[in-house]
C-alpha cells in the first residue's frame, strides 16, 4: 500500500512541477515524508478498528472480527534481467530522438521513471558516463561538422554558429528535464562532477568554439558587423547579444572576443581620429567625439558585456581626444572664444575633463585672454574704445567661465591673472581712460537711455577693471581733476551717482584714497551754505545803511580748500566792471567771516549765463568767463579786432584763440568772422552776428572748458609721476632705515614689494642715485653694491 500511494504521489501530484523545473530536492523529500505520514495513520487506524479487543464481548448477532497478519516475503525482490541496459536503451532512444528534434516513443513521465530508477538502485555513475558520452559524440559527429568548410559571409556563419548554439541549449534543458533526478541527487553530492547544463557547456566548448575555424570566422565576423554598425550600417543585435551571450557562458569572453575587439576598436579610432581632426572643424570634431561615446555606452547595453564599457570608452577617449588634446586647443579654442560659442566651449570642457586634460584647456583660456586683451589695450588706434571694449570681453569671458566652465576655480583664477597682465601690458594709459570713461557716464546725459539699476552695474563692472589696475594713483590723479570739473561746471549728473561711486573706490582702496574726493563734496556743500550766509550778510549790511553797491548780477562762489582740488594755476583776465565789483563784495563779506584766510580766483573754472537780444528772439547763452569777456565787448554792436581783443580781455594767446574759435567756429556762432578760415589769425575782425538763431532758448557754449587739453594731460602726467618719485623714495629711507644695510638687488626687490605701481628698474636706481646725492645713503666703498643707511 505505502509503495503504490508512493508511486500515485510521484506521478500525480508533484511529476509535472518536476518537469518544469520548479522543485528542488527538498521539496520533493518533504512531500514524502508527509504522504508517508499519512499512509501510516491510515494503517493505524484500519489495523485499531479490525483488531481484536479481548476485554469485550461482541454483541448479538455481530460478526466475528478477522484478523490481518503481515508477514514478511519469503524472499528478497530481485530486478529484472539486463534491467540497467535495457532501460539506458530506452534513455538512449530517447537523447538521440532529442538530438534530431524527433518525438519520444515513451512518455516524458516514463522516461524519468527510469532515471530515478536507475538511480535509486545506485546506478547513477554509470548513467552519467553514458549520457556524456552520447552528448559528447552528438556535439562531434553531428554540430560540428555543421560548422566546418561553410559559408565565408560573415553575417550568414554567425547567423549558422547562433543556430548550433540555440540548438545545442535547447536539447541540453529537454535533457535536463529529464536527467532532473541524476541532477538533483547524484550530480549534486559528488565532487568533482559537473552538473548536466555545465556538462553540455563544457563539450560545447571542447569542440566547437576552440576549434580554429570556428572561433576565427565567428570572431570576424563579430567585428565585421560592429564596424559596419560603426559606420552607420543597420545590423542585427539580436544576433549579435545571443552570441556574445554564448561566450559569456562559454567562459570565453574576455579571451575569445573581448580582447581582439578592443584592440579593433583601438586600430579604427586611431585611423578615424587622425583622419577627422583633419577634414572638420573643433565643434564638429567634438560632436563627433561626443556621439562615439554615446554610441559605445548604448552598445554595451544593447549586446556587450557590462564589464567592457569602461575599456571601450577609455579606447575612444584615448584614440579620439588624449591623442588629439594639442589639436584641438591649437586649432579650435581661439575660434569658440572668438564666436562666443558657449555650448561648443562646454563640450570641450566636458570631454577634456575625461582624459585629465583641464590644466591644458585652462592654460589655453588664460593664454587667449591675456592675448586678446593686450591686443585691446597697447594698440594707440583703440584707445577711444578701450574701455568699453575691455568692458565687452570681460563679459563675454564671465559668460564663458559660468556657461561653459561652470565657474571652475582654476579657471577663474586664471582669468583674473590674465586680465590683471593683460590690462597693465600698457602703463598709466588704461587707469586714465578708465576714470575718462567713468567721467562720460557720470555727466549729464552721459548714461541717457540707461535704467538706474543698468548704470549701477555698469559701474561695478567698471569697478572690476579698476581692481586689475596698478598704476591706481594715475586713475586717481584724472578722476579728481574729471570730477572737480563737473562739480565746479554743474555737469554731474547726480549727486547721489556721483557718492555711489566714490563708496565703490573706498570699499576698493581704503579711506585714505578718497578722502580728497571726499573733501571735495564737503566743499561743494560749505559753498552753497556759505552763498545762503553771502546773502544774508548783503540783507544785514543794507539794514545797518552800510555803503555796499547791492550787485547787479547774481553770483554763485564754491570756495575750495587748495589740498582736496586738482592744482589749478591762476590765469589773468580782464573781466568787466560789474564782475569786478561782485567779486570785491565777496571777498569782503568772507574775510570778515574768516580773517587769516587768502582767497585766490581761479578765472579759468569760471562760467555764466548771458543774456543776449538777437534779431531772430532772445537766448540765454552758457558761456565760460574767457567767453563772457570777449562778448561783453560786443554790447554796441561794432565790430572788434583781435589784437584789440587780446588787450582789452588780456587772455593768454592760446587759450585766447581758442576761445574765439569756440564763438566763431563751432554750432553756435554766435560771432562772424573775416577772413572765413578755419583758424584764428591775429588780422581777423570780429563782429556781433545779427542772424543767429537756435531753437532752444538756453545755448550751452562752454563746452571747451569740459575737453581736456594735451597740454593738461601732460600736467597731470607729471603730477603723477612727481608723486611715485615721492613714493619711491619713502620706501627707500624706510627699508634702509629698517635693514641699515643692504645689497642693490635686495633692495630693489624690496622696493617693488612695497610702492604700488609698476616702475622700470633704471628708474628706480636714479631714485637710488638721488638719495645718495642727498646724503640719506652712501656706498660701501668696498662694494659698490651695497648701501648703507645715514642716520
Amino acid at each position: 500500500l505505502c509503495k503504490r500511494h508512493h508511486h500515485c504521489c510521484l506521478v500525480y501530484i508533484w511529476r509535472p512541477l518536476l518537469f518544469d523545473g520548479c522543485l528542488k530536492r527538498k521539496d520533493i523529500v518533504h512531500l514524502l515524508t508527509k504522504h508517508s505520514s499519512y499512509c501510516h495513520q491510515q494503517m493505524s487506524a484500519t489495523l485499531r478498528t479490525s483488531g481484536s479487543m479481548p476485554n469485550k464481548k461482541l454483541a448479538v448477532g455481530a460478526q466475528p472480527v478477522k484478523k490481518l497478519v503481515i508477514k514478511n516475503l519469503k524472499e528478497a525482490p530481485k530486478l529484472p534481467e539486463n534491467f540497467e541496459q535495457d532501460t539506458w536503451n530506452n534513455l538512449h532512444t530517447a537523447v538521440n530522438a532529442i538530438h534530431k528534434a524527433q518525438p519520444t516513443s515513451l512518455s516524458l513521465e516514463e522516461l524519468y521513471r527510469s532515471v530515478e530508477n536507475l538511480c535509486q538502485h545506485k546506478m547513477a555513475a554509470s548513467l552519467y558516463t553514458r549520457l556524456q558520452a552520447d552528448v559528447d559524440e552528438h556535439i562531434r559527429t553531428s554540430e560540428l561538422p555543421r560548422l566546418l568548410g561553410q559559408t565565408s559571409d560573415p553575417t550568414l556563419y554567425l547567423s549558422l554558429v547562433n543556430t548550433v548554439w540555440q540548438e545545442h541549449c535547447e536539447h541540453m534543458i529537454m535533457i535536463r528535464s529529464i536527467f532532473l533526478y541524476l541532477d538533483r541527487t547524484y550530480l549534486m553530492q559528488t565532487q568533482g562532477l559537473r552538473s548536466l547544463w555545465d556538462m553540455g557547456l563544457t563539450l560545447f566548448r571542447a569542440h566547437i568554439t576552440t576549434n580554429e575555424e570556428v572561433v576565427r570566422k565567428t570572431l570576424t565576423g563579430l567585428l565585421r558587423t560592429i564596424e559596419r554598425e560603426r559606420n552607420g550600417e543597420t545590423v542585427n543585435r539580436g544576433l549579435m547579444k545571443s552570441l556574445l551571450r554564448m561566450f559569456t557562458a562559454l567562459g570565453q569572453y574576455n579571451e575569445a572576443f573581448e580582447r581582439p575587439f578592443l584592440e579593433a576598436s583601438n586600430a579604427y579610432y586611431k585611423e578615424e581620429g587622425c583622419r577627422k581632426i583633419q577634414e572638420i572643424d573643433v565643434a564638429d570634431y567634438l560632436k563627433h567625439v561626443e556621439g562615439r561615446l554615446a554610441e559605445e555606452a548604448d552598445r554595451v547595453i544593447q549586446y556587450l558585456d557590462v564589464n567592457t564599457k569602461k575599456p571601450i570608452i577609455m579606447v575612444v577617449e584615448r584614440q579620439l581626444l588624449e591623442t588629439h588634446v594639442a589639436d584641438i586647443l591649437a586649432k579650435g579654442f581661439s575660434v569658440l572664444m572668438n564666436e562666443t560659442r558657449v555650448d561648443d566651449l562646454g563640450r570641450m570642457y566636458q570631454l577634456l575633463a575625461r582624459v585629465s586634460s583641464l590644466e591644458k584647456l585652462r592654460a589655453s583660456f588664460k593664454d587667449y585672454i591675456k592675448a586678446t586683451g593686450v591686443d585691446i589695450v597697447t594698440h594707440p588706434e583703440k584707445d577711444a574704445t578701450m574701455v568699453q571694449d575691455l568692458l565687452d570681453f570681460k563679459a563675454r569671458a564671465d559668460s564663458i567661465l559660468d556657461q561653459s566652465f561652470h565657474h571652475n576655480e582654476a579657471f577663474a583664477y586664471g582669468l583674473k591673472e590674465a586680465f590683471e597682465q593683460a590690462i597693465n601690458s600698457r602703463q598709466n594709459r588704461p587707469a586714465e581712460l578708465v576714470a575718462k570713461y567713468i567721467d562720460a557716464r557720470l555727466k549729464s546725459g552721459g548714461s541717457k537711455g540707461m535704467s538706474e539699476e543698468e548704470t549701477e552695474s555698469l559701474f561695478d563692472r567698471l569697478m572690476v577693471l579698476f581692481r586689475y589696475i596698478q598704476g591706481k594713483d594715475v586713475f586717481e590723479a584724472f578722476y579728481k581733476k574729471d570730477l572737480a570739473k563737473r562739480l565746479l561746471l554743474g555737469k554731474s549728473s547726480s549727486i547721489d551717482t556721483e557718492k555711489s561711486m566714490i563708496t565703490r573706490i573706498k570699499a576698493e582702496c581704503g579711506s585714505s584714497f578718497t578722502s580728497k574726493l571726499e573733501g571735495m563734496f564737503k566743499d561743494v556743500a560749505l559753498s552753497k551754505d556759505l552763498m545762503d550766509a553771502f546773502a544774508a550778510w548783503q540783507e544785514v549790511q543794507a539794514g545797518k545803511g552800510a555803503m555796499i553797491t547791492r550787485p547787479t548780477i547774481d553770483i554763485n562762489v564754491s570756495v575750495l580748500t587748495t589740498g582736496f582740488w586738482p592744482p589749478y594755476a591762476p590765469v589773468e583776465v580782464k573781466l568787466p566792471k560789474e564782475f569786478i565789483e561782485v567779486q570785491d563784495l565777496f571777498k569782503s563779506f568772507y574775510m570778515s567771516k574768516y580773517s587769516g584766510r587768502r582767497l585766490q580766483w581761479q578765472n579759468s573754472l569760471g562760467h555764466c549765463v548771458l543774456k543776449a537780444n538777437f534779431p531772430a528772439g532772445r537766448k540765454e547763452i552758457i558761456v565760460s568767463l574767457f567767453q563772457t569777456a570777449i562778448l561783453m565787448l560786443f554790447n554796441d554792436g561794432k565790430q572788434v579786432e583781435y589784437q584789440e581783443i587780446a588787450e582789452l580781455t588780456g587772455i593768454e594767446t592760446k587759450e585766447l584763440r581758442n576761445t574765439l574759435a569756440s564763438l566763431t567756429l563751432g554750432k553756435a556762432k554766435v560771432l562772424n568772422k573775416e577772413p572765413k578760415t578755419k583758424d584764428i589769425g591775429d588780422e581777423d575782425v570780429f563782429t556781433f552776428n545779427s542772424k543767429f538763431s537756435a531753437k532752444l532758448f538756453r545755448i550751452k557754449i562752454n563746452s571747451v572748458q569740459m575737453k581736456e587739453t594735451a597740454e593738461e594731460q601732460t600736467k597731470t602726467q607729471e603730477k603723477v609721476f612727481e608723486d611715485r618719485q615721492y613714493q619711491v623714495d619713502a620706501a627707500i629711507v624706510r627699508i634702509m632705515k629698517m635693514r641699515k644695510t643692504l645689497t642693490h638687488n635686495l633692495l630693489m626687490s624690496e622696493i617693488i614689494g612695497q610702492i604700488k605701481f609698476q616702475a622700470k628698474p633704471a628708474d628706480l636706481k636714479k631714485r637710488i642715485e638721488s638719495l645718495i646725492e642727498r646724503e640719506y645713503l652712501e656706498r660701501d666703498p668696498n662694494n659698490p653694491q651695497l648701501y648703507t643707511y645715514l642716520a
